[in-house]
């Protein structure tokens, strides 16, 4: 009695695997969400977008070379992405970006200097800046990094002006000129 490797077994129902499928998809979609949350960028915002950034980024880059001062810090880079890439969002106007930096300056300093840089004061300087970000209305994502590399880098107040609060204003001032002489671009939606 020879068996066939081809054929599938009787059990095998195509409608029920087919309905099972589909089932399974439907889950999948709802645990991951629908791609039509997220925005549609024309190709003109997209390049806008990347000539803003580095514009930005480089301005900022230049002044720590020609400088005594350092102007940059890595979550500048998350705040290009949210001032250039989606300037109408409300964690990239002025407000947010000074003063959630600011903030998020301040605490991880005071922590540094009250308890030192244990793995606690690094959870605890950013769920603080959280705290103090929404309590303010100043939440800007890139504050979390700011305060988590203050605490990493065992911080002085000396951060709290360069690169951070220097920093923020001047890619905020970038992007205001950027986007006054940007057709279509409206940076910022409101100051306070």
């Amino acid at each position: 009695m020879q068996r066939s490797v081809n054929k599938l077994p009787k059990t095998t129902n195509f409608k029920k695997t087919i309905a099972l499928n589909y089932r399974l998809f439907k889950k999948t979609r709802a645990l991951f969400g629908s791609v039509h949350h997220q925005p549609n960028f024309s190709i003109q915002h997209i390049l806008l977008s990347w000539l803003g950034a580095f514009i930005g980024i480089a301005i900022l880059a230049y002044l720590t070379v020609q400088t005594s001062y350092p102007c940059i810090a890595a979550p500048f880079g998350a705040t290009a992405v949210l001032v250039f890439g989606v300037p109408d969002s409300p964690l990239a106007q002025p407000r947010n970006v000074i003063g959630g930096n600011l903030i998020a300056a301040i605490v991880c300093v005071t922590l540094v200097q009250l308890f030192g840089t244990a793995p606690w004061v690094m959870a605890m300087a950013v769920a603080t800046t959280i705290k103090l970000t929404q309590l303010t209305r100043t939440v800007h994502p890139p504050s979390g990094a700011v305060a988590l590399l203050g605490v990493l880098n065992n911080a002085s107040w000396n951060y709290v002006l360069t690169p951070i609060l220097l920093g923020s204003v001047v890619i905020v001032f970038c992007t205001v000129i950027y986007s006054s002489a940007t057709p279509g671009r409206v940076y910022p939606k409101h100051w306070l």
